[in-house]
Order: structure tokens, then sequence, then C-alpha cells
């Protein structure tokens, strides 16, 4: 990846960091933490990779995207908003009523939204019927999808897993957004899902270990499952949940909470150190 794309990147996660801080506190609700967990993988798909075009988002030929754990909607919508597919001042109308950015994405309100999701292992599910579609009609576009760690307790997504292996679903790239915890704490204290990545490659998906803050190495790993036929690809992606502002960083509490006034003020100001920071280099 060119330095300057990085650089690139990093400043559109930024945006998207602060975006979801005033999406859940001006509703004072939400799910930050997730959100935050995973930022650079929304940024990476929707500022780089995916064929998605604002003017045209019923495109038949685009790249499909799911959010598998649809409670962390904040960051699909930052992620939207920044991509070009609505003003990004509609988030502080996040969880409001009427307006179109409801808790869950919906496909019918929201332009980009490929799929309603919010039933955690529905996602995942949706994703491999889109990825089948897609061999089916001959079409060429590939379908992304982010499952939550936490998510995987939930046994649809391995009859998912396992039906994307059957059919040979080299289109389909998934990521798990490994930050080990969820709304009750650790998920090893939870219901421990063991070696996430030996599950997934004893379910017969191609699987690749990657830093889920590193752009280069997200990078690498979306181009290997290109490369990779025969298999579905799921990017196994050690994150921190809350990850760039500093009380959330890594605290189970932050799983879906909305900061109040002072802790608002403390994130946006880290937050915009951090734009600013990079805005320099730019």
């Amino acid at each position: 990846m060119e330095k300057s794309t990085h650089l690139q990147l990093k400043l559109f996660a930024a945006r998207m960091r602060k975006l979801i801080i005033e999406g859940v506190y001006s509703a004072q609700s939400g799910h930050p933490g997730g959100s935050l967990s995973s930022t650079e993988i929304f940024a990476y798909l929707y500022g780089s990779k995916m064929r998605v075009d604002p003017a045209t988002p019923e495109n038949p030929d685009r790249d499909r995207f799911v959010l598998s754990k649809g409670h962390c909607a904040p960051g699909l919508y930052a992620a939207l908003s920044q991509r070009g597919f609505f003003d990004p001042c509609n988030i502080k109308d996040f969880r409001k009523c009427g307006s179109m950015l409801q808790g869950h994405p919906c496909r019918a309100c929201i332009p980009g939204v490929d799929m309603s999701t919010g039933s955690l292992g529905q996602g995942i599910s949706t994703a491999v019927g889109m990825a089948m579609m897609g061999k089916l009609d001959k079409k060429d576009y590939r379908v992304y999808s982010i499952l939550g760690d936490g998510e995987l307790q939930e046994g649809q997504v391995w009859e998912a897993l396992m039906s994307a292996a059957h059919y040979k679903l080299d289109n389909l790239s998934a990521f798990i957004d490994f930050n080990g915890l969820q709304i009750d704490g650790k998920t090893d204290d939870v219901m421990s899902l063991g070696s996430i990545e030996a599950k997934v490659s004893a379910f017969g998906w191609h699987m690749i270990p990657v830093d889920g803050h590193d752009f280069e190495a997200i990078e690498a790993a979306v181009t290997e499952a290109e490369n990779t036929k025969g298999k579905p690809t799921m990017v196994v992606a050690k994150t921190h949940k809350g990850k760039g502002v500093s009380f959330m960083e890594d605290q189970a509490g932050w799983h879906g909470k909305a900061p109040n006034q002072q802790e608002y003020e403390q994130a946006m100001a880290e937050l915009d150190a951090t734009l600013a920071e990079l805005e320099v280099q730019a």
C-alpha cells in the first residue's frame, strides 16, 4: 500500500471515530465499543476496496457488504457517510424517532445498506446466500461481512460457515472482529470459543489472522482472499474494543453504553488530536 493511501485511510478512520461517538452521544444509546474496534475494517472496505457508488447504490454489479453484528451500526453509518451515501450530519439523528439511522441497519431506509441486520448469526447467513447468487448468476462481485467474536456463540454462524465451504464460495470474505469482549465480559468467561482460528479452518475456510488496526495487514489479507480459489476466506482480526478513545479501550462496559457530556468531551478531544496530527502529515 502506498504511503499516501495509507494516510488517507487513517484519516477516513479518524473521521469515522468522531462520527461514531457523535451518534451514540446524540442518541444517548448505542454500541460504541465494537464500532470503534472494527473501524479500520470498515474504513478499508469503504475507503479503498469495495466497488460501490453512492450515485447507483442498487447497481447489480456492485460488491456487497453485510454487517452481521448489526448492533455496531454506528460504524457502518460512519463509513457510509464518509463514502458519500448520505450527509455525515445525519449521524446526530441516530436512533431518533423518524430517522433513517436506527439502532440496526435497515435496507429499506438507508442507501448503501445491502441487508437489514440485528439478530446475530443471520447476517453471515445472508452473506452466504448473496455469494451463492453471485456464483449462480456468473457475476464477479465480491461479498464482505463483519462478525463479532461474541456472535460466534450463535449456532447459526457455524451452519452458515459449513454451507459456504460446501459450495466453495471463494467470492466471500468475512472478518471476525476479535476484541475478546462482549456485553457481559470476556468471551472466554461468558462462553469460551477456544481457538477461533482452528475452528474456522476446521469448517473448511481459508483463515488469515491479522492485526485488525493495521491497514497494510488488512489489505494483504483481502488480496490473499481474492487469490484463494475453491473456498471462502475468514480474516480473524485481533482488535481492541473502544479503539481510539483511551477510557473505552479494552473495557467491556463500553459495549453498549453512551458517554455522558464529560466523557463525550474527553473522547472528542482525544479524537480531534488524533485527526489534527494526521492532517499535518497529509
